[in-house]
């Protein structure tokens, strides 16, 4: 693919002649690029769940609840983002859009690698990287919108689910590389010296005991083994699609539009982390996500009327339906995937012990399962499962499937919570942890199918001018219960009623399932199981 013909002028995927001549092989080609590119978005937006615990582990200077801060903040960040990345397709072009947004992610890779070498960093730069991070999140947004955009609507929940699928995997991918990263000088004289760790930790192929010289920067240097080869590739391989961007400009002009529509985003997140020191969360959250709808409606020049076209879908009641439903998959998926590792290292971790006077306190617990051996799982089924629920969606409606999954979700966080308050207070928590983790991946399984189902909805209720910005703007909603998750857990945790977390959440899924009949499956509803 050369610059030249990297726009498309003409594209009717709806006429099926059209389609199977040659929309198919462009809209693969263009999905097949984007797949890899939002898998490393994923990853690196998620690191902080693993890098975290792993600092724990290494005896860096910081409370276990500045470590969930940290996850919190690239959290916030991510959900933050998505919201002006939502309206960049239309604004700047798909091709454009991708290209910059996944080398953008270089900058938080390597900033991280070069900070974790060093103890002694300050806790700020920790929170500015985490805070930078958040461009993997926000890229999903404008992602999902330029894939929507290739494939006619009988195909939407295939082509959504794969992309946000697999995408997903770099959670799992996350997981899985960076505590094996961690254990090898991969970079030699480059990529620094080596820690050793205060407590044993482990990875999939075992468990790694204290002293072990750990090379925890690695986890920020890998990322660029990838980045730089799929910049090229959504350069070379990606399309501009001309009747969705009428006018991207050059590409520099669409960079430009780019980075003044992230650095909105940048400026309400920094707003937002200091608003939720002197404020609540659920007053913060709001008026964050506020303050970037304002702002980008007082952009000046050609971008304010193409962002005023698209702040029609907040017109529309199933911006809002959809937006509700959508926190319950996604954000639940994102928000456990945060917030897991560090849940398994603190709840598992320590044991109650019982002392000479009857009286209980809490100990380390010497053989604890470690959280970089187990916590890939969730995500992994969740991921895996997605373009399945895509698939059954397609055949039988989205909002039938979101309706079963989220009833099995209302069960299995109360199960989760109850399982979570006997491991807490028990003298011996493994026999606990078997039961936590399948239920865990049971509402990851249950969370997947239903980012399928969802998606699957968004694509068939909106039209092609809305569906994009819909997509992006639910998505970016959603993406703060990767900010929510880590801080309720924590805070729950924190007080010794982790059950309460769950249990809230539980509350939340059957407001869910109300929602979802009133607007899709009674009788003389809105649009009938879409």
């Amino acid at each position: 693919m050369t610059r030249k013909n990297a726009d498309i002028e003409r594209w009717d995927v709806e006429n099926e002649e059209f389609w199977e001549s040659e929309g198919k092989r462009v809209a693969n080609r263009n999905l097949w690029v984007s797949i890899p590119s939002l898998l490393l978005g994923f990853a690196i937006w998620l690191m902080w769940g693993m890098i975290t615990t792993q600092m724990q582990n290494l005896g860096f200077p910081f409370s276990v609840e500045q470590l969930f801060t940290l996850t919190a903040i690239a959290g916030l960040a991510g959900a933050t983002l998505r919201i002006p990345a939502s309206f960049m397709i239309r604004i700047a072009g798909g091709r454009n859009t991708i290209f910059l947004t996944t080398a953008l992610l270089m900058l938080p890779a390597m900033g991280t690698g070069i900070a974790l070498m060093n103890p002694g960093t300050p806790f700020w730069v920790f929170q500015a990287l985490a805070l930078l991070s958040g461009i993997g999140g926000g890229n999903f947004a404008n992602s999902m919108s330029n894939i929507s955009n290739f494939f006619p609507k009988k195909q939407q929940g295939y082509a959504l689910g794969m992309n946000a699928g697999l995408g997903n995997f770099g959670v799992t991918t996350m997981q899985i590389l960076i505590p094996l990263v961690m254990t090898v000088g991969i970079f030699g004289a480059l990529g620094g010296e080596p820690m050793a760790l205060e407590k044993a930790s482990g990875t999939l192929i075992g468990r790694i005991e204290a002293g072990t010289d750990t090379w925890i920067q690695n986890a920020g240097f890998v990322w660029m083994l990838l980045l730089i080869p799929l910049a090229f590739a959504g350069w070379f391989g990606m399309n501009n699609l001309r009747t969705i961007t009428p006018n991207p400009g050059s590409p520099l002009q669409a960079f430009g539009k780019i980075l003044g529509l992230y650095g909105v985003g940048i400026v309400t997140s920094i707003a937002g982390v200091v608003a939720l020191g002197y404020l609540n969360m659920w007053i913060a959250l709001p008026l964050t996500i506020v303050l970037t709808v304002v702002l980008l409606r007082l952009i000046p020049g050609d971008i304010k009327p193409a962002i005023k076209k698209q702040f029609e879908i907040f017109s529309n009641k199933h911006t809002w339906s959809m937006t509700v439903l959508y926190i319950a998959t996604f954000g639940s998926f994102i928000g456990f995937s945060a917030a897991l590792p560090l849940s398994i290292s603190v709840i598992f971790g320590n044991m109650m012990e019982v002392a000479a006077d009857g009286s209980m306190t809490r100990v380390a617990n010497p053989d604890a399962p470690s959280a970089l051996t187990w916590a890939w799982m969730g995500p992994f089924v969740g991921a895996l499962i997605r373009p399945v629920g895509g698939w059954i969606s397609d055949k039988l409606g989205g909002s039938i499937v979101t309706q079963v999954i989220t009833a099995i979700m209302v069960v299995g966080s109360v199960g989760a919570g109850y399982v979570m308050m006997l491991a807490y207070n028990s003298t011996d928590p493994n026999q606990y942890f078997w039961m936590f983790l399948l239920l865990f991946i049971l509402l990851f399984a249950a969370s997947g199918i239903g980012n399928g189902s969802t998606f699957r909805s968004i694509g068939f209720i909106f039209d092609p001018q809305q569906k994009g910005p819909a997509l992006g703007w639910t998505s970016a909603v959603a993406a703060y219960g990767s900010f929510i998750a880590p801080r309720v857990m924590g805070e729950q945790i924190k007080a010794g009623t982790p059950e309460l977390a769950m249990y809230g959440f539980a509350v939340f899924y059957a407001v869910c399932l109300v929602v979802n009949w009133w607007f899709y499956l009674r009788p003389g509803a809105y649009v009938k199981n879409p």
